[in-house]
């Protein structure tokens, strides 16, 4: 995670979230609690057996933000090619395990760094007791995952349904059976596809134990419903300081998840990957292309990890005033742009062909200055 620029106004000190003291633990070289900054992670979609294309996924995930990458192990071929997907991988990684206690130990012995696990179906407490005893001595920790489709039906008819409560019973029965096997490198999901059961669920178990939590809102739907649900229900969430770990899941192109988590830990100023993108709407003072201009700045800059900020404004009149605070920014009009930095006018262009490569020349050479100084 990349420290704010000196040089970047930061958000006001009026409200930050408190972090919830919990214990701490690595995967791999990741640190992951209260200590350590919010992880965001994502899951690759590929066919895990098909090593090239699930480490060019893990490749792009990283490269998007992620420092965890969690992989689907459904049978022993998957398992199998562990091995030379944490090779090629730039950062630790995640098997996600259901029902065979095998693929986990397999997944152990070829170098997974750790699992994603329901202690409830693979297999019984004999099974259990192999799994804790290889995650020990591969020192690796244990993701136990509870989602609201996973709650056993004693609990569904205690409770009346797959409810807060019962998510929460239902993971902390799960994290016994690993504590009365001395194993206590443990963080723990509940996940709904409902904000306010998911919300809920977490705030009951934050005040019940005081290991990590990974958060999330599970089956969030596409990019945009998934986008805004998972603001929602994280934010809340982060805004109380809960969670250590994040993803945003959405039915769209995992690339696309580590991004929007992002957004919503630098809204709260919890963390910042890449520059902040401000841009104003669109009115009927707007003369430009200015959906078309912010796009191609979007993109330009999509692969760069500085913090800094960016503003695209569409109107020559408000638009540096409005974006004083900026790094850099332009603001176009019919016929006429301005580049600014810190609200000071640095270049004019003419013509609205001119606006974009004008920009990201000046761009270019903000990032060039930044690196060099």
């Amino acid at each position: 995670m990349n420290a704010r620029s000196s040089s970047v106004t930061a958000p006001s000190t009026a409200f930050r979230p408190a972090r919830r003291a919990t214990r701490q633990l690595f995967v791999g070289s990741v640190g992951i609690g209260s200590d350590h900054p919010v992880v965001v992670q994502s899951m690759t979609n590929t066919d895990t057996r098909d090593v090239e294309a699930t480490v060019a996924q893990v490749v792009a995930l990283a490269e998007a933000g992620c420092a965890l990458v969690r992989l689907a192990v459904l049978d022993e071929a998957a398992a199998a090619a562990i091995g030379p997907i944490r090779a090629a991988s730039p950062v630790p990684l995640i098997a996600d395990i259901h029902f065979d206690h095998r693929l986990a130990l397999r997944a152990l012995e070829a170098g997974i760094d750790g699992l994603r696990i329901n202690p409830g179906n693979i297999g019984g407490r004999a099974h259990v007791d192999r799994v804790v005893d290889a995650a020990k001595a591969h020192h690796a920790p244990i993701r136990v995952g509870v989602n609201s489709g996973s709650v056993e039906r004693e609990l569904l008819r205690k409770y009346g349904g797959p409810t807060p409560e019962a998510m929460v019973e239902s993971a902390l029965g799960h994290v016994r059976m690993l504590e009365e096997r001395g194993f206590y490198d443990t963080k723990i999901s509940l996940k709904s596809s409902s904000v306010l059961d998911t919300v809920a669920a977490y705030r009951l178990l934050a005040a019940r134990c005081d290991y990590p939590l990974h958060i999330g809102v599970t089956e969030a739907g596409t990019l945009l419903r998934g986008s805004v649900k998972s603001a929602v229900g994280l934010g809340i969430l982060l805004a109380e300081g809960i969670g250590d770990t994040l993803r945003v899941s959405l039915t769209h192109d995992p690339v696309a998840e580590p991004g929007v988590a992002w957004e919503i830990l630098r809204a709260l100023g919890l963390g910042a990957r890449g520059p902040e993108i401000v841009s104003c709407p669109t009115c009927g003072r707007t003369e430009i292309d200015l959906i078309g201009l912010a796009g191609e700045v979007e993109e330009h800059l999509r692969t760069v990890t500085e913090d800094f900020k960016v503003a695209v404004m569409g109107c020559v009149v408000n638009g540096p005033g409005e974006a004083r605070e900026a790094d850099i920014g332009i603001a176009g009009g019919r016929g006429l742009g301005i580049i600014f930095r810190k609200g000071e006018v640095i270049r004019k262009v003419k013509g609205e062909a001119e606006l974009v490569p004008a920009f990201l020349e000046e761009l270019d050479r903000f990032l060039n200055e930044r690196r060099n100084r």
